[in-house]
């Protein structure tokens, strides 16, 4: 049971906070969850979820239910859209997982660097930073990290403007941890779509994403292709710094969220904070031919 606490702890640090321990969560009955499907509007109102009957959502109300009885805070589930679970899946059992919802209203994301991001060398970067800060990591109180590489490259389909790729990382246990990606981009921001499990699983995951990726859709108003460049802002990152570090690509964010899990210090330690360091050799090469 604490491996797969472990693998959904990591959604803790997606959001930028940290875990209880699992001894609470163990203890107790699992809680009734309402789950809803069909047309399910989230409830920013940007987005629509068209699900069939092989998937199922929980608010974000549900959803904290659900990330509390796998080991988490209850803030945990304080910015989230709420969650998704395929039906033939039961988020109790050993193997259970699901799709975290969240929402960044930073901007629109350029996606014209979409053909020019070489993705063995962000890799490269991105695995670099994560080793230089393990010491950190070691010295606030909690285990190393190794990024072991991609499970899924990158893929992004310009016509959908929809992207994922897929981690695989490694806590020094003995299975390592999947962390899959999917991101939409819209007008004004990005909806992302967080599952994280062990690898054991990649193939049901990257099914089940994959049909996702076709079932989320931004309403009129909030659609990529509606942006207005003379009105709207656009955000200070593209597509390589997003993959990088998720939809939280400004440097602040990374700061506050390191902030949270050390005042915390709780048992897991992972996720966006080690992705600091390449996010920053990313995000400065995206803005620097903007003020030249």
């Amino acid at each position: 049971m604490v491996c797969r606490l472990s693998h959904k702890s990591l959604i803790a640090a997606l959001f930028g906070l940290a875990t209880f321990t699992a001894s609470a969560a163990e203890e107790s009955a699992p809680p009734r969850l309402h789950y809803q499907t069909g047309e399910i509007v989230l409830p920013n109102k940007v987005a629509t979820l068209h699900l069939n009957s092989d998937y199922r959502y929980l608010d974000p109300q549900e959803t904290e239910k659900l990330l509390v009885a796998w080991g988490n805070p209850p803030d945990a589930a304080k910015d989230s859209e709420g969650t998704v679970v395929p039906a033939a899946v039961d988020p109790f059992s050993e193997g259970g997982w699901a799709v975290v919802l969240s929402y960044e209203k930073e901007g629109h994301v350029d996606d014209s660097d979409a053909r020019k991001i070489d993705y063995t060398k962000l890799m490269s970067d991105m695995k670099e930073s994560t080793d230089d800060e393990n010491s950190e990591r070691v010295k606030a109180g909690y285990g190393s990290m190794k990024l072991v590489g991609w499970a899924t490259e990158p893929r992004y389909d310009a016509s959908a403007h929809k992207m994922y790729w897929a981690k695989e990382l490694d806590f020094g246990g003995t299975q390592h941890t999947l962390n899959y990606d999917v991101r939409v981009l819209g007008r004004e921001g990005v909806l992302s779509m967080n599952a994280v499990a062990g690898m054991n699983q990649l193939g049901s995951i990257r099914q089940d994403m994959g049909s996702l990726l076709q079932l989320a859709d931004f309403n009129a108003g909030y659609r990529y292709e509606e942006y207005n460049k003379g009105t709207d802002k656009l955000a200070g990152y593209g597509l390589a710094a997003l993959v990088a570090g998720g939809v939280a690509a400004k440097l602040g964010f990374f700061a506050k969220a390191f902030a949270l899990i050390l005042a915390a210090k709780k048992i897991i330690f992972a996720g966006l904070i080690a992705a600091g360091g390449v996010i920053s050799k990313w995000f400065k090469g995206k803005k620097e031919p903007a003020a030249s």
